[in-house]
Formats: structure tokens, C-alpha cells, sequence
């Protein structure tokens, strides 16, 4: 099934997503910044609109196999995949290493998925879940780097613009860049620019614009469990050449300090990656005047040390 990441795909995944994903919600913040408290989606993170958007996508041209969607990964794009087979009808089989926290092994389970623990690293996992979807015709799917996930995770900003008319700049955290592509590309249409905010030690965007091409970085950072990818996607890199994105990059103490605020100040619990797009704002000048949302992507985190 061909796809493109463009408007046109944004709009027909918010279409797909509509009644299914939760609305965001925006709220003043401070003056000239909103929050958009997108860590209120189901399951607790923005991934919830491109898992389902993929599958109904491909329920919608009779391409979900009874075999149902397979994918390796015990972070927020697993519990996604996970919760949006079910409201599909059909199986998810989520594959995580063996030492894979024992709570997230829970969560799954509790979404319905068959959990396969293989290995001790990601990649054994990964592998594992290719030779089951060869084997079983199940469905694979991304945490990130796929059009229809990244589409789906850009219908964010279309209601952001709802909830904030005249929005100049919207604040996004980058790990693989799924959720980056999907609202750039609908902030294009719009004249809003993007900051993608990265730690400096997971710069996997930040890198491959300054090497023209998506290259493999070391991942070392408090926000590492979320946006530790190794490798930008190919959408992600050309969404950030479009010329209304600007890469920002923010040292852990800056990530620390701005989830640490969230909650002293708004009694808001996100995990590291969310706190990120908000350290990127705090550490960045900005015009007066200017409008800005700052999206809180995802709380999948332990309070406990905060």
C-alpha cells in the first residue's frame, strides 16, 4: 500500500482518527505559550493517533491481515499499537527484550496484546519480530517511520490551531521523528513554524541536517527511553528542510530542570522526552508577541523521581 506524507494525508488520517483519538487540549501556560497537554491521550502518549490511523488505513482497503499487526518495541508506540489493534478487533503481538520492565510487560498485556520477551537488546527483539510477521502474515508496523503514522500523529496540529487561533510557532520533542514529520507538514500548510527540540546527546534530526542525509548517532540522554533513536526517518529529514522548522538542541540539565518545573508549577507529571520541547522554549529566545505552543507529548513516566 503506497503512501505519502503530505497534507492531504494529514487530513484524511484526521479523518480515520476522528471520535477514536482523544481532541488535544491546550492551555494557557504563561504569557505568549500554550500548552498542549497531549499526554492526556489514550495511552498516555501521541502515538495513539498513528497506530490507529495505520490500521484503519489499512482496514479501510481490506489490508489488515486476520494475523492481525506485529511490533517490536516496549515504549509508547508498543502500548499504541497495542490499544489501537484492540479497538480494531484484531491480534497485536508486541516483541520487547527479556528484561524489559516488568510494568510495561503489564501494560501491554492489559491492552490485550500477546507479548513475546526475546533476548536481551532491542535488536534481538526486532529480528525476532520480522521472522514472526514473514512467518505469520501479520502486519508490521514502526514506532515512527511510516507515513501513515507520522500523518496520523500530525492531525495534533490542526486542533492546536483550533484551540489557539493565530498560533506562530508550535514546540515539538524529536526522537525518530514521526510526530516532527506529521506536524510539520500540516504547520507548512499554515505558515507555523516548528521547533524540533532533540537532546545533544540524541540528535538523530539535528545530525542528519548537518549531513544531508539520515546517519546513525549515538543515543545518551535522561530522555533516551523515548526519543533514543539511532536514526532519523527519511520524512522527518525532508519536513525539516521545507524551511519553516528550526533545529534546537537542549543539554539533560535543561530537560531535568523543565520537567521539574512542570510539575512545581502546574502539577503536570511528563516524561523526559515531553519535558524536552519545553526546555528547548526555555532556552531559546523568541519574538514578542509571538504565539507559541509547546506540546507535552507524552506521560509514561515514574514520578518518583521527580
Amino acid at each position: 500500500m503506497e503512501q505519502q506524507l503530505d497534507y492531504a494525508a494529514v487530513r484524511a488520517a484526521a479523518a480515520r482518527t476522528a471520535g477514536a483519538v482523544r481532541p488535544a487540549a491546550v492551555v494557557p501556560a504563561s504569557e505568549g505559550v500554550w500548552y498542549a497537554l497531549e499526554y492526556l491521550q489514550h495511552t498516555g502518549s501521541f502515538k495513539a493517533r498513528g497506530a490507529h490511523n495505520f490500521l484503519a488505513a489499512h482496514r479501510e482497503t481490506g489490508s489488515l491481515p486476520a494475523a492481525g499487526v506485529t511490533i517490536a518495541s516496549g515504549g509508547n508506540a508498543g502500548l499504541a499499537c497495542a490499544w489501537a489493534a484492540r479497538a480494531q478487533g484484531v491480534p497485536a503481538t508486541v516483541f520487547l527484550p527479556a528484561n524489559a520492565p516488568r510494568v510495561k510487560v503489564e501494560r501491554l498485556r492489559g491492552y490485550g496484546a500477546d507479548v513475546r520477551l526475546v533476548g536481551d537488546r532491542y535488536a534481538e527483539a526486532l529480528a525476532a519480530c520480522r521472522e514472526f510477521a514473514a512467518d505469520s502474515g501479520a502486519l508490521s508496523s514502526h514506532a515512527y517511520d511510516h507515513p501513515l503514522i507520522a500523518a496520523g500523529a500530525g492531525t495534533l496540529l490542526d486542533e492546536v490551531r483550533a484551540a489557539l487561533p493565530g498560533l506562530d510557532t508550535v514546540v515539538v520533542a524529536v526522537g525518530g521523528g514521526g510526530l516532527f514529520a506529521g506536524v510539520a507538514t500540516a504547520a507548512r500548510e499554515h505558515g507555523v513554524r516548528v521547533v524540533a527540540a532533540e537532546p545533544e546527546h540524541c540528535r538523530a534530526l539535528n545530525a542528519a541536517l548537518e549531513a544531508g542525509r539520515p546517519v546513525d548517532v549515538p543515543v545518551s540522554s535522561v530522555a533516551a527511553d523515548s526519543l533514543g533513536a539511532t536514526r532519523v526517518s527519511a520524512d522527518a529529514l525532508a519536513a525539516a528542510r521545507q524551511g519553516n522548522a528550526v533545529s534546537v538542541l537542549v543539554p539533560d540539565e535543561a530537560i531535568t530542570a523543565a520537567r521539574r518545573a512542570l510539575w512545581e508549577e502546574h502539577r503536570i507529571v511528563v516524561e523526559a522526552g515531553a519535558a524536552t520541547a519545553l526546555a528547548a522554549l526555555r532556552t531559546a529566545p523568541r519574538p514578542p508577541g509571538e504565539r507559541v505552543a509547546v506540546v507535552l507529548c507524552g506521560a509514561n513516566t515514574d514520578p518518583g523521581d521527580l
